[in-house]
C-alpha cells in the first residue's frame, strides 16, 4: 500500500515518527560528542480537573516497542532529502540501536501528578530520540483507560462495552484504545480488529439500519433472531415499547430462538428501561436483559441507577472514545540528570523534579492505599511497595517484567478495591490522597 494512502504508521517507519527538533538536537549531541547517560522522566504536572487519580497504560508497551526502533535505508534517504543532516550522521542513525534502561509503572497501576510513569536512563542521544513517540503512545492510552475505569466504576459491577470505534481520532486510537478498555475492565468492544488483537470480547448484533432495510419491523427481528439464536434485538427504530411487544410475540412463537437482550438506544432510557422490563416480565421473560446506549458517560449511568432503572448493561461509544471531558493530559518529558547532574527547569509553572527517581506506594493495616512518596532512585529507608520496575535493560526487554503488562485488568482491577473511598466518587473533587516527597529528594528540590 503506498505510505500516502496507508491508514497507519508502519514499524519500519515508526523512527521518523518525531517531532523535527528531536533530530536536530540528536544530531547536534553528535556533533558536540555529548555522549554521557542522561535520565528523562515522564510525568504530567496537574490532574485534569474532573479526574481524581490517572490510570497508567501504554507505557510498558511504548517501552518495549521503543527498543526495537530502528532507522532504515528508505527513512534515511527520505530524512537526506531534507537537506538538515549531514551523512555522518545519517551513517550514525543507520547503526544506532537503543542501548539504555527504561523503568516504567506497570500498566493498570493509578499515578498522580509529578509522579513518573516511566523513566528513561541512557546516552542522551538514544533518550532524546524516544521524547515524541513515548509522550504519543503513553498519553493516548493511560487517557482512555482513565476515563474507562470510571464508566466501570459507575456500572457498579453491570458490563461495559466500548462502541466508540467510528468517532474515534484515527484507526490507531482506535485499536490502541481497545487494550486501555481491557485495562480498565471493559467486558467487550465492538471494535472487530481491536478485541481480536487486544483480547477483548467482540460484541454487536445490528444497527437501525437492518431493521429500515426491511418492510415489517417485526419480520426483521424474526429474520434476525433465526440468523443468529440468542441474540440481542434493537427495538427503538420506530416505537420502542411496541417493539419490545413484538420481540415478545416471537418468543412466544418462536421460543427456539432464545432472544438473549434487548437494545433501547434513544428516548428516555430510565423510563423506557422500566416499561420494557415490565413488559417482559409479565410476559414470563425475566432472562432477558436490557441493553442501553446512547450518548452515555459516567454521570449518566449513575443517574440512571441511581434513579432505579434496571439495566443489565451499557453501550458506550463517543464520550469514552474520545474522553470527551479530559481529552488530554499536561504530559512531560523532561531531562532530569545529565553526566551524574541534576537538571532542574525553572521556568514559571514548569518546573521539575531532578535526578532518577522511585514512586513508593504506602498501604495501611487493610491495605488500602493511604499515600505516596516521589524518592529518589536510591534513596535508603523509604516505606511503601517500589511501583516503577525496570523493563528494558541495556536496550534488552525483560520478559519477565514485560508479563506485567498482561496483568494490568487484574491490577487495575484490584487497584480499584485499594483506594480511598474518595477517589471513588465521579464529581470533580479535591480528594486528599498525599504524594509527598521523600527528605532526599525535597532537599535537592530546595537547594537546586
Amino acid at each position: 500500500m503506498n505510505g500516502a494512502n496507508s491508514p497507519g504508521v508502519d514499524e519500519n517507519e515508526l523512527a521518523l515518527l518525531t517531532d523535527l527538533y528531536q533530530l536536530t538536537m540528536t544530531q547536534a549531541y553528535w556533533k558536540e560528542s555529548m555522549q554521557e547517560r542522561a535520565t528523562f522522566s515522564l510525568f504530567f504536572r496537574k490532574m485534569p480537573p474532573t479526574r481524581r487519580f490517572m490510570l497508567a497504560c501504554g507505557q510498558q508497551h511504548a517501552a518495549a516497542l521503543l527498543s526495537r526502533l530502528r532507522f532504515g535505508d528508505e527513512s534515511l534517504d527520505r530524512l537526506a532529502g531534507t537537506g538538515l543532516f549531514d551523512p555522518g550522521f545519517l551513517d550514525w542513525l543507520r547503526d544506532w540501536r537503543f542501548e539504555g534502561d527504561i523503568w516504567t509503572l506497570p500498566e493498570g497501576t493509578p499515578v498522580f501528578a509529578n509522579e513518573p510513569l516511566l523513566e528513561v536512563d541512557a546516552p542522551i542521544a538514544h533518550a532524546q530520540l524516544l521524547e515524541s513517540l513515548v509522550m504519543n503512545l503513553v498519553q493516548l492510552e493511560t487517557v482512555l483507560a482513565s476515563k474507562a475505569v470510571r464508566l466501570v466504576m459507575a456500572a457498579r459491577g453491570r458490563p461495559v462495552v466500548d462502541f466508540g470505534m467510528r468517532r474515534m481520532h484515527g484507526v490507531d486510537a482506535a485499536v490502541r484504545g481497545v487494550r486501555a478498555y481491557r485495562t480498565a475492565g471493559l467486558e467487550g468492544t465492538s471494535n472487530v480488529l481491536g478485541g481480536l488483537r487486544h483480547d477483548l470480547a467482540i460484541n454487536g448484533t445490528m444497527a437501525h439500519s437492518y431493521i429500515l432495510a426491511h418492510d415489517d419491523e417485526q419480520e426483521a427481528f424474526r429474520a434476525f433472531a433465526r440468523h443468529y439464536p440468542g441474540t440481542t434485538l434493537l427495538v427503538d427504530t420506530h416505537d420502542t415499547l411496541e417493539g419490545v411487544r413484538k420481540v415478545i410475540d416471537i418468543m412466544r412463537e418462536e421460543p427456539e430462538v432464545g432472544v438473549k437482550a434487548i437494545r433501547l438506544d434513544s428516548g428516555d432510557l430510565g423510563e423506557l428501561a422500566k416499561g420494557a422490563r415490565a413488559l417482559l416480565d409479565e410476559a414470563g421473560h425475566d432472562d432477558i436483559t436490557i441493553v442501553v446506549s446512547s450518548g452515555l458517560d459516567e454521570h449518566k449511568i449513575q443517574t440512571l441507577l441511581e434513579d432505579g432503572a434496571p439495566i443489565d448493561a451499557f453501550g458506550v461509544g463517543t464520550e469514552m472514545g474520545v474522553s470527551a471531558d479530559a481529552p488530554v493530559i499536561d504530559l512531560s518529558y523532561k531531562l532530569v540528570e545529565y553526566a551524574g547532574t541534576p537538571r532542574v527547569k525553572h521556568s514559571p509553572g514548569k518546573i521539575n523534579l531532578p535526578c532518577r527517581k522511585q514512586v513508593y506506594r504506602q498501604v495501611n493495616a487493610r491495605g488500602h492505599f493511604v499515600g505516596d512518596v516521589i524518592a529518589l532512585r536510591d534513596e535508603p529507608g523509604i516505606a511503601g511497595e517500589p511501583l516503577l520496575r525496570p523493563l528494558v535493560r541495556n536496550g534488552e526487554v525483560s520478559t519477565e517484567e514485560m508479563a506485567l503488562a498482561d496483568g494490568a485488568r487484574e491490577r487495575a482491577k484490584a487497584a480499584l478495591a485499594r483506594l480511598p473511598e474518595a477517589l471513588l466518587e465521579l464529581a470533580p473533587g479535591e480528594t486528599g490522597y498525599p504524594v509527598t516527597l521523600s527528605p532526599g529528594l525535597e532537599a535537592l528540590s530546595r537547594r537546586l
